[in-house]
């Protein structure tokens, strides 16, 4: 009778059904997995509520496509990764993101096919090794400071070089990545990418570059974070 409830107007006789206590167990598994990597994300993560709580729904709802398409696992990625991809109309997504969203459209993937022990050892296995990166591998450059830096100088000032002397005084490295033009041509807008020696300091470099550009906006962000203009 609760099998007879759940088939789908369009199935034949000879359609193979999923049973309701198998998709129940392939959903259960899939949110659980969902979790862990909602867990391991946020390991060394600062991220919005609103991705931690996708990060951790994303597996079920990829395992629930590759059900019910019945198998065809071209249709269901290709449906699956069409949903996946909405955040980042909108919303420019980092590496980190974009990395978390198809490992856990890949766990999705695989229980949605039926190898929940599979899918529960590539989630282990994944977040075993993400935690070792994050802890370890990678751990030394944690203590840099990737900055942005964008300055707005009028169009008479000759940019090349003119704050070369500043940036060396409180960055371990700097460079100049873009120039363009602002206000009808008015003023140029540079871009450099830094890395602070000290955060202390990083207002007396303010300060010192207003002097230099004649009081005009000045602006530094975090490196992973910021927005890349058109």
């Amino acid at each position: 009778m609760l099998n007879n409830l759940f088939r789908g107007i369009f199935d034949s006789q000879s359609a193979q059904t999923i049973g309701v206590p198998d998709f129940l167990l392939c959903v259960a598994v899939s949110l659980v997995i969902g979790l862990l990597f909602a867990g391991v994300y946020t390991y060394k993560n600062h991220d919005s509520e609103s991705f931690l709580v996708t990060l951790a729904l994303l597996p079920a709802i990829v395992c629930v496509v590759i059900m019910m398409v019945n198998g065809n696992v071209g249709t269901g990625v290709a449906v699956a990764g069409a949903f996946s991809l909405v955040r980042f109309r909108s919303v420019p997504g980092t590496a980190k993101e974009i990395c978390a969203i198809f490992s856990a459209m890949c766990t999705g993937l695989i229980a949605g096919m039926g190898y929940l022990g599979y899918a529960v050892l590539f989630t282990l296995i994944l977040s075993a090794v993400t935690l070792c990166y994050n802890r370890f591998v990678f751990s030394g450059k944690k203590g840099k400071m990737y900055k942005v830096l964008h300055i707005m100088i009028p169009e008479d000032l000759d940019y090349t070089g003119v704050f070369d002397e500043i940036l060396e005084q409180y960055t371990s490295s700097h460079k100049l990545t873009q120039v363009k033009t602002a206000n009808m041509g008015s003023l140029f807008k540079l871009t450099y990418d830094i890395v602070l020696k000290s955060a202390d300091d990083e207002k007396e470099m303010i300060d010192k570059l207003r002097c230099r550009n004649g009081n005009l906006e000045i602006s530094v962000s975090h490196k992973e974070t910021a927005v890349y203009e058109l």
